[in-house]
């Protein structure tokens, strides 16, 4: 049985309602986060709770809970559940009101958390890569907050799924921005090239994982706005998000990247970023 936590309880999936006039429900007047959970251990839990405070933030929704509730909350969460790799999901929407476009006076925010196996790459997804297409980005401009309003994302990831392939790589004006639901780096021989955070992408927890592991390995890096140009001719593609860990794309638009094979960089990546998930997952939440 799956429980989730929703407003103040632990309750069976199937039992889990929320109000039809919640805005959430009506207008995506919210936000989430999505936390992956090694070995029963959340990774990156303080930068995640971060990130979740920036979105609402961002939309001026005030925190229903401290640091250390969410903490104690996820960990409960989790101890209910069997399964030792997890994927965790928050959301946090404006709660119930009449419809309004306001901001109602004195809505409680509606506050829930679920809990699932955790999805990961398979062997032959890294070994081989993924496929992706181009696609102009026509999302609006704040996509810097993790609002759950992701139609135009949905459309996106669709038109991906659709060509056959994995991810749509996003274009704004002649530069790079993001993935539909993943962050993007290219390779141009042994140089790894990232957009630099904007209101444009989503500041992405995997994204800093894989800068501070260049850094930290002597990758040659630069953090800066990436052209078209760059992306059509790289020499590698990586995508990285928390359920997608960090991915070759070697084929973009039918057409192979690089030799159309994991790259040399890619392979020395994903090295780093299997030793990070060990040693970078936090003291199990409810200690």
């Amino acid at each position: 049985m799956t429980t989730v936590y929703l407003n103040g309880e632990l309750v069976p999936i199937e039992r889990a309602t929320v109000s039809v006039l919640d805005r959430g429900f009506i207008f995506g007047d919210g936000v989430y986060e999505v936390i992956p959970v090694y070995g029963r251990r959340p990774f990156r839990l303080a930068e995640h709770l971060a990130r979740l405070q920036a979105s609402m933030d961002g939309i001026r929704l005030a925190n229903p809970y401290a640091t250390e509730t969410w903490t104690k909350l996820i960990g409960n969460l989790i101890d209910q559940h069997e399964w030792s790799e997890q994927s965790v999901y928050i959301q946090v929407t404006r709660g119930a009101a009449p419809r309004n476009h306001a901001f109602p006076k004195d809505a409680k925010p509606t506050t829930f958390i679920m809990t699932g196996p955790l999805s990961v790459p398979s062997r032959e997804e890294k070994e081989r890569g993924v496929d992706a297409i181009t696609l102009n980005d026509y999302r609006w401009i704040r996509c810097n907050i993790k609002s759950t309003a992701l139609l135009a994302n949905c459309l996106l990831k669709q038109a991906a799924v659709e060509a056959g392939c994995a991810e749509a790589i996003l274009l704004r004006d002649g530069f790079l921005t993001e993935g539909s639901s993943t962050n993007i780096f290219v390779v141009k021989g042994n140089l790894l090239l990232a957009p630099p955070k904007s209101h444009l992408i989503l500041p992405g927890i995997t994204y800093d994982v894989v800068i501070e592991l260049a850094r930290a390995h002597g990758m040659p890096l630069e953090v800066r706005p990436v052209s078209e140009s760059e992306v059509r001719s790289a020499d590698e593609l990586w995508l990285s998000s928390s359920s997608k860990e960090v991915l070759a794309i070697t084929e973009l638009d039918g057409k192979s990247v690089g030799n159309g094979k994991p790259g040399p960089l890619y392979k020395k990546m994903l090295g780093y970023f299997e030793a990070s998930k060990a040693v970078r997952s936090t003291a199990p939440v409810h200690a």
